[in-house]
């Protein structure tokens, strides 16, 4: 990898965002300002977007994502970022309908990767089926990319993050490990190939996956991304549940535990465990880098349902004709009165 190219992907995606602590402490903090019925999701949640009521059959979707470049190339950063965008408001059962533009980039850097970076984010947004309709930008030293987005759902038929059931099935969309095998790639470990696939996982667009839900029982979605599994499962519980995962059903890139092994991990992964480890029980069996699968950061990540237990097997067939590497990895139960126990991770 060139020197260039170094500095162009050193800390990027989903790894480049604050932590989950760190959050909510400033958060927890902010005067929330008078109540809005319409506003039904908002500023009082954990969860991937707003959702503010217009009709009795409509509300808006909006959400907004950004973040330094991952990869090299900067026509795949471009249709990265705008997937990651995109994926919150499928996470909230959304349809995408228009995608703003936000950029920060150097004046003083070749103008023509931008317009590759816009390239790539138009034609993704293209594929959702929105329409790009501006942006704003900023002259900056680094390069940051992202995307405003305004979708549609039916105000009856929304998803949380935090609904989980016990008896629900937890189903994961895309394989884990995005995170790891981009920090491997950047130190000269993974291979072409393997790299590959990465990037058609964080370039494929959850909108076939979230349209394939919609004929279910949904309790909670989201999608699995600056959290890790673990984070955004802590999240779906909502302090109402515990849940039990299998580490041998979640979907993962084949190399990932290995590279987790060889400490080729990121930044936001150990604020995930952080954050996270005060609530999740590992079996004897779970190994550290096993572990650190699991917290690792994801970008584009894929979507986490947790469905009707009656549900699971029918939806998962349908994630699997969308072309979803989807398992179920796990269930939902009652709450454990040990906050140690909500997340309950064993090895088969």
């Amino acid at each position: 990898m060139k020197e260039d190219e170094i500095l162009f992907c050193r800390s990027g995606g989903c790894t480049a965002k604050l932590g989950a602590a760190a959050l909510s402490h400033v958060l927890e903090k902010l005067p929330k300002g008078p109540a809005d019925p319409s506003l039904l999701v908002g500023y009082d949640s954990h969860d991937d977007a707003a959702v503010y009521q217009i009709s009795d059959d409509t509300a808006i979707v909006h959400t907004l994502d950004f973040f330094p470049p991952m990869v090299s190339d900067p026509y795949l950063f471009g249709q990265i970022a705008a997937v990651n965008a995109l994926s919150d408001i499928y996470a909230m059962g959304g349809q995408a309908k228009t995608a703003l533009n936000i950029v920060c980039f150097p004046e003083s850097t070749d103008l023509n990767i931008l317009g590759r970076i816009l390239q790539g984010g138009s034609e993704k947004v293209r594929e959702a089926g929105a329409c790009l309709a501006g942006g704003h930008s900023i002259n900056d030293t680094d390069i940051k990319y992202g995307l405003s987005v305004t979708g549609t759902v039916n105000p009856s038929r929304i998803w949380t993050n935090t609904g989980a059931r016990p008896g629900d099935v937890l189903i994961l969309c895309k394989k884990l490990g995005t995170g790891i095998l981009c920090a491997a790639q950047r130190a000269g470990a993974a291979a072409e190939k393997e790299m590959t696939e990465v990037y058609r996982s964080m370039t494929m667009l959850n909108r076939e996956a979230a349209q394939a839900a919609g004929g279910y029982k949904i309790h909670a979605c989201t999608d699995v991304t600056g959290f890790g599994l673990l984070g955004h499962l802590h999240e779906m519980m909502g302090g109402r549940c515990s849940c039990r995962i299998s580490y041998a059903a979640v979907p993962k890139f084949k190399r990932a535990e290995l590279f987790a092994g060889e400490f080729l991990i990121t930044g936001g992964a150990v604020k995930n465990r952080n954050y996270a480890e005060r609530f999740v029980t590992f079996e004897d069996t779970i190994t550290p880098a096993q572990q650190e699968v699991l917290y690792d950061t994801q970008t584009a990540g894929g979507l986490l349902f947790s469905v009707a237990g009656e549900d699971a097997q029918a939806l998962l067939t349908e994630l699997y004709s969308a072309r979803y590497p989807a398992r179920i990895i796990g269930s939902a139960g009652e709450r454990r009165q040990n906050p140690k126990e909500e997340i309950q991770v064993t090895g088969s």
